[in-house]
């Protein structure tokens, strides 16, 4: 299977930081050997939802009680590959590590797992009780909390070194703190990732069988898989690219790949690709995708803090044309609005998010700067030439003579990419908004515009400006489309109004609360919304078995050869 360009795998500890949460680590790595609790997605097709998959999962469906305050889990019967059964102390050694080391943890979020657990209990060694905090949204907690839990190996991982003898260390805080030091320090060290005596342990169906650090490596099955699901194939390897265009040409020698990807901008090459033995499958992930502003860098914070300047930008990103002259016309992607995924169907879309509410206008774009007190020349960056805080000035902490110039950081090898920033820079520089693009790989670019920048800090984390790492922001991560973990945590934006709708969401079952934060976001423009992709997946014709959910979740044990 072809990595994207986008991301290879780099951290094989499940308890992911904020800079190594990606599709490429989740979905396409750690999945595969460490099951989570819960699995989400359909199998593909006209299953192609966001829901839970209960053959998957690891547990049963869970149990709400107490007016939703208890949560009962339900274990099935696996095993890790050491034979040993997975049992409630797995879940138990998981929250231990979470509740001591949630600052480390990429996907915490303050009041969230594991605060609002008042106390976990295992009751017996199938059974787990949650008593929470305070009354949830079972859909809410199911998908977005209960998934972000995989239990782990505690009869081999509780311990504090390598040579160390395994304990009960991550029962107290200290020694939770100490574990997880040492789990993640094995961690970083990816030369040994296919022989760390640690990582042999699995409960998933595959095993890693090599690895190296430019993302090519390995699976063979777990041959102790307790699952549903054991696969049918000897190998399964994944096969790194460092741009769209090298991955295209192998699957254009054909053979060499199994499962690719067509690139966005090679859609009408497909006919080449049905002669070298392939067929397109074109699936929907439940995705936004968004340029992400930084709103604690000290130049140009106070511009993007103004609702009008990032009404402009938003202005001058041209989905519709962008899709039209780069995507093949909506058949490569579609346009994203707001923060309720469009594709695929699901109940969790509004009406209230439907409508663009700031359609791609130089013109109007132009209005609101120049009546906001910026001066914009025949060429080069807008001025502000009436600073001030009245309506019709600048905005707070924009002094006189500041310019509309930003740069841009994008993620390396998609042309489709290379060419909307390209696209996004020139309608922007007919408003006086100038962007300075650059690229680097997903990994340098998510390390720096995730979760690294303090309010009004100087540090170097804080150069960049605008970001983004055009993989979109993937339901794998937030199946329930309630913006905790995008507000504050992947943009850096908050106030008082947008935590307090993202909270109803999570506390009511109600679409209206879902719809009413759905709007609030569409209309305050926190992020720079911009085109998803369709996922063009192209699959060898005697591979079969091959379904791609709108998770982004990939079940490889269920694919199998045939002889034509």
């Amino acid at each position: 299977m072809a990595e994207s360009p986008q991301g290879t795998p780099n951290d094989i500890f499940p308890f992911l930081g904020p800079t190594t949460i990606s599709n490429a680590n989740v979905s396409d790595f750690n999945a595969l050997m460490y099951l989570p609790l819960y699995w989400f997605g359909g199998s593909g097709g006209s299953d192609n939802s966001v829901i839970l998959n209960k053959q998957k999962s690891l547990a049963y469906p869970p149990v709400y009680s107490n007016g939703n305050k208890t949560v009962t889990i339900n274990l099935k019967r696996y095993k890790w590959s050491d034979g040993t059964p997975v049992t409630s102390a797995s879940v138990i050694f998981f929250m231990d590590i979470a509740k001591a080391n949630k600052d480390q943890w990429g996907l915490y979020e303050p009041g969230h797992l594991p605060d609002n657990v008042a106390t976990f209990q295992a009751h017996g060694p199938l059974q787990v009780v949650f008593n929470l905090t305070e009354p949830v949204n079972p859909a809410w907690f199911t998908a977005n909390q209960l998934n972000e839990i995989t239990p782990l190996p505690q009869e081999v991982w509780d311990k504090t070194s390598i040579s160390g003898k395994v304990g009960n260390y991550a029962a107290t805080a200290k020694g939770a703190r100490q574990v997880y030091g040492f789990l993640a320090s094995q961690a970083t060290n990816l030369a040994t990732y296919d022989t760390n005596p640690l990582w042999k342990v699995v409960d998933g169906p595959w095993s890693l069988s090599s690895f190296d650090d430019t993302g090519n490596l390995t699976f063979v099955p777990n041959r102790g898989y307790s699952g549903p699901d054991r696969p049918h194939l000897s190998e399964f390897k994944e096969v790194p690219f460092t741009a769209d265009s090298a991955e295209f040409n192998v699957l254009l020698a054909g053979g060499a790949i199994n499962v690719g990807y067509l690139p966005t901008e090679d859609l009408s090459q497909q006919g080449r690709l049905t002669s070298s033995g392939y067929t397109l499958v074109k699936s929907e992930l439940s995705q936004i995708n968004f340029l992400v502003l930084n709103y604690n860098n000290p130049s140009i914070g106070p511009l993007v803090r103004q609702l009008y300047i990032r009404q402009a930008l938003q202005h001058v990103m041209d989905e519709q044309g962008q899709l039209k002259a780069l995507l093949g016309g909506n058949a490569g992607g579609y346009a994203v609005y707001g923060p309720i995924p469009p594709k695929p169907p699901s109940p969790y879309m509004s009406d209230t998010q439907t409508p663009d509410p700031d359609p791609f206008s130089i013109s109007a774009a132009r209005e609101l700067l120049t009546s906001h007190g910026w001066k914009i020349p025949s060429s080069g960056p807008a001025v502000c030439v009436k600073p001030g805080n009245g309506p019709q000035d600048c905005g707070a902490g924009i002094p006189a003579g500041k310019t509309l110039s930003f740069t841009l950081l994008y993620v390396s090898g998609s042309t489709y990419l290379q060419e909307e920033m390209a696209d996004y820079k020139s309608d922007a520089g007919q408003a006086g908004i100038v962007f300075t693009p650059s690229s680097a790989p997903f990994n340098t670019v998510t390390s720096r515009i995730i979760g690294t920048c303090p309010a009004q800090s100087n540090q170097a984390a804080c150069n960049w400006q605008v970001g983004t790492w055009g993989a979109g922001f993937s339901a794998s991560l937030d199946a329930y489309p309630s913006g905790e973990l995008i507000f504050p945590n992947l943009t850096g934006y908050t106030n008082a109004t947008l935590q307090g709708l993202i909270n109803a969401t999570l506390q009511s079952p109600s679409p209206t609360a879902l719809a009413k934060y759905s709007q609030y976001v569409s209309n305050l423009v926190p992020v720079i919304w911009q085109i998803a992709t369709y996922n063009l997946n192209e699959v060898s014709t005697n591979l079969h078995g091959v379904v791609f959910n709108a998770i982004g979740n990939i079940n490889p044990s269920d694919w199998y050869f045939t002889k034509s």
